[in-house]
Protein backbone atom coordinates (compact mmCIF):
# COMPACT_ATOMS: atom_id res chain seq x y z
CA UNK A 1 0.00 0.00 0.00
CA UNK A 2 1.21 3.54 -0.67
CA UNK A 3 0.33 6.40 1.36
CA UNK A 4 1.27 10.13 -0.08
CA UNK A 5 1.51 12.80 3.15
CA UNK A 6 1.49 16.23 1.71
CA UNK A 7 3.80 18.60 3.71
CA UNK A 8 2.81 22.17 4.24
CA UNK A 9 6.51 23.34 5.25
CA UNK A 10 8.39 22.09 2.63
CA UNK A 11 5.85 21.85 -0.24
CA UNK A 12 6.68 18.28 -1.73
CA UNK A 13 5.15 15.23 -0.67
CA UNK A 14 6.61 12.00 0.78
CA UNK A 15 5.38 8.93 -0.24
CA UNK A 16 5.22 5.87 2.03
CA UNK A 17 5.61 2.21 1.16
CA UNK A 18 3.92 -0.31 4.00
CA UNK A 19 5.36 -3.86 3.26
CA UNK A 20 1.85 -6.45 3.22
CA UNK A 21 1.09 -7.20 6.85
CA UNK A 22 2.38 -11.12 7.31
CA UNK A 23 0.14 -13.72 9.06
CA UNK A 24 1.88 -16.74 10.60
CA UNK A 25 0.54 -19.96 8.74
CA UNK A 26 0.04 -21.48 12.68
CA UNK A 27 -1.99 -18.29 13.49
CA UNK A 28 -3.71 -18.40 10.26
CA UNK A 29 -5.07 -22.08 10.62
CA UNK A 30 -7.00 -21.17 13.59
CA UNK A 31 -8.67 -17.92 12.26
CA UNK A 32 -11.83 -18.52 10.50
CA UNK A 33 -12.11 -18.56 6.79
CA UNK A 34 -13.85 -14.33 7.10
CA UNK A 35 -10.76 -13.31 8.57
CA UNK A 36 -7.87 -14.73 6.95
CA UNK A 37 -5.91 -12.79 4.50
CA UNK A 38 -7.30 -12.95 1.21
CA UNK A 39 -4.32 -12.85 -1.56
CA UNK A 40 -5.13 -11.38 -4.58
CA UNK A 41 -3.44 -10.75 -7.93
CA UNK A 42 -2.64 -7.22 -9.23
CA UNK A 43 -4.77 -6.78 -12.47
CA UNK A 44 -4.01 -5.42 -15.03
CA UNK A 45 -6.73 -3.71 -16.12
CA UNK A 46 -8.86 -2.18 -13.19
CA UNK A 47 -12.20 -3.38 -12.62
CA UNK A 48 -15.46 -1.11 -14.05
CA UNK A 49 -16.57 -0.97 -10.37
CA UNK A 50 -13.17 0.47 -9.23
CA UNK A 51 -12.91 3.02 -12.13
CA UNK A 52 -16.70 4.35 -11.66
CA UNK A 53 -17.96 6.01 -8.84
CA UNK A 54 -22.05 4.97 -8.68
CA UNK A 55 -23.94 7.51 -7.58
CA UNK A 56 -27.58 6.85 -7.17
CA UNK A 57 -30.16 9.65 -7.99
CA UNK A 58 -32.81 10.47 -4.74
CA UNK A 59 -35.60 8.02 -6.24
CA UNK A 60 -33.08 4.73 -6.22
CA UNK A 61 -31.80 5.79 -2.88
CA UNK A 62 -35.71 5.73 -1.34
CA UNK A 63 -35.98 2.57 -3.11
CA UNK A 64 -33.05 0.89 -1.86
CA UNK A 65 -33.77 2.17 2.04
CA UNK A 66 -37.13 0.74 0.93
CA UNK A 67 -36.05 -2.45 -0.05
CA UNK A 68 -33.54 -2.77 3.45
CA UNK A 69 -36.49 -1.97 5.25
CA UNK A 70 -38.75 -4.07 3.93
CA UNK A 71 -36.44 -7.26 4.01
CA UNK A 72 -35.37 -6.18 7.70
CA UNK A 73 -39.07 -6.28 8.18
CA UNK A 74 -39.70 -9.99 6.63
CA UNK A 75 -36.17 -11.06 8.35
CA UNK A 76 -37.95 -10.16 12.01
CA UNK A 77 -41.14 -12.11 10.74
CA UNK A 78 -38.98 -15.26 9.92
CA UNK A 79 -37.25 -15.08 13.15
CA UNK A 80 -40.36 -15.08 15.12
CA UNK A 81 -42.13 -17.95 13.00
CA UNK A 82 -38.84 -20.10 13.54
CA UNK A 83 -38.55 -19.32 17.60
CA UNK A 84 -42.32 -20.26 17.40
CA UNK A 85 -41.74 -23.75 15.15
CA UNK A 86 -38.95 -24.62 17.79
CA UNK A 87 -41.17 -23.96 20.87
CA UNK A 88 -43.68 -25.93 19.22
CA UNK A 89 -41.61 -28.64 18.48
CA UNK A 90 -39.90 -28.74 21.62
CA UNK A 91 -43.83 -29.01 23.32
CA UNK A 92 -44.35 -32.02 20.59
CA UNK A 93 -41.11 -34.06 21.55
CA UNK A 94 -42.17 -33.78 25.22
CA UNK A 95 -45.87 -34.64 24.72
CA UNK A 96 -44.25 -37.54 22.44
CA UNK A 97 -41.73 -38.69 25.13
CA UNK A 98 -44.56 -38.60 28.15
CA UNK A 99 -46.80 -41.05 25.19
CA UNK A 100 -44.28 -43.34 24.75
CA UNK A 101 -43.86 -43.76 28.64
CA UNK A 102 -47.11 -44.93 28.96
CA UNK A 103 -46.98 -46.97 26.12
CA UNK A 104 -43.44 -48.82 27.25
CA UNK A 105 -45.49 -48.95 30.69
CA UNK A 106 -48.44 -51.06 29.52
CA UNK A 107 -46.24 -53.33 27.41
CA UNK A 108 -44.42 -54.23 30.34
CA UNK A 109 -47.79 -54.72 32.17
CA UNK A 110 -48.99 -56.98 28.51
CA UNK A 111 -46.15 -58.68 28.83
CA UNK A 112 -46.00 -59.53 32.97
CA UNK A 113 -49.87 -60.71 32.75
CA UNK A 114 -48.85 -63.18 29.74
CA UNK A 115 -46.06 -64.63 31.51
CA UNK A 116 -48.01 -64.88 34.76
CA UNK A 117 -50.81 -66.91 32.48
CA UNK A 118 -48.29 -68.97 30.86
CA UNK A 119 -46.60 -69.87 34.13
CA UNK A 120 -49.64 -70.77 35.62
CA UNK A 121 -50.78 -73.19 32.46
CA UNK A 122 -47.30 -74.68 32.71
CA UNK A 123 -47.72 -75.49 36.74
CA UNK A 124 -51.08 -77.10 35.65
CA UNK A 125 -49.40 -78.93 33.05
CA UNK A 126 -46.70 -80.28 35.36
CA UNK A 127 -48.98 -81.26 37.84
CA UNK A 128 -51.21 -83.95 35.47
Amino acid sequence: AVVSTQSGHYGRGKTKVFRPLKVSKSLQKNLPFKTKPKVENKRKKQLYVTKRAVVSEPGERRLTSLMQQLLTAQKETDKKKNEKKNKEKVKYLAEQAKINVKKGEKAKERRKLFYQKNAKKDQADRED
